[in-house]
């Protein structure tokens, strides 16, 4: 991982990638960028390689909380250093992937990758990394795997209920339960 790694309260970069955004002949591309996710929260997970073991578990999961993310006026978007073409061959290709309801962002040029400092130096694919994004466009939170471990999306979840309360979040927190803000109130 690069030393100049983006981080916890910096701006997210500027980017304006292809994406995979559907099946549909002559739907399948769509280029996205900053202006989809200003002024919203978003998350973008990054995988390290198409047509592997690990990655289509995690974007299935993602996928399969589509809706949880959607609860919560989040943008979800995935991301990899695979060009859209490989993206669109995987999804027609893995039943799991079919039914994509977000973006697989192409970032062929790994410029976006680089830039956040989640590049593996020998092969040149990201890490499983994870970023919450406020709508200010500020990093709030990273969560980065090695490639042999995939994450846990309840966790992104849980993270990005805590950081939408703007209180004081204890250990372990879950959604519906006191924050330390409302505790420190009622003292």
């Amino acid at each position: 991982m690069s030393n100049n790694c983006v981080s916890v309260g910096s701006k997210f970069p500027e980017f304006n990638k292809k994406a995979v955004v559907s099946l549909e002949k002559g739907k399948e591309f769509r280029n996205i960028g900053n202006s989809d996710i200003e002024g919203k929260w978003a998350v973008m997970f990054w995988w390290p390689k198409d047509f592997t073991f690990v990655c289509p578990t995690e974007i299935a999961e993602f996928n399969n909380n589509y809706i949880n993310f959607e609860d919560r006026d989040t943008v979800l978007m995935g991301a990899s250093t695979d060009s859209e073409f490989v993206h669109l061959a995987w999804r027609k290709d893995h039943e799991d992937l079919r039914n994509l309801q977000f973006p697989m962002i192409a970032d062929t040029s790994k410029s976006l990758a680089e830039e956040l400092g989640i590049l593996e130096p020998n092969e040149k694919i990201a890490y499983r990394a994870t970023y919450i994004i406020d709508p200010q466009g500020i990093i709030r939170w990273v969560n980065i795997n090695d490639l042999s471990v995939g994450r846990n999306v309840d966790e992104v979840l849980r993270v990005l209920d805590a950081l939408q309360t703007d209180e004081l979040c204890p250990c372990n927190w879950k959604k519906g339960e006191e924050t330390l803000t409302s505790q420190l109130e009622m003292a």
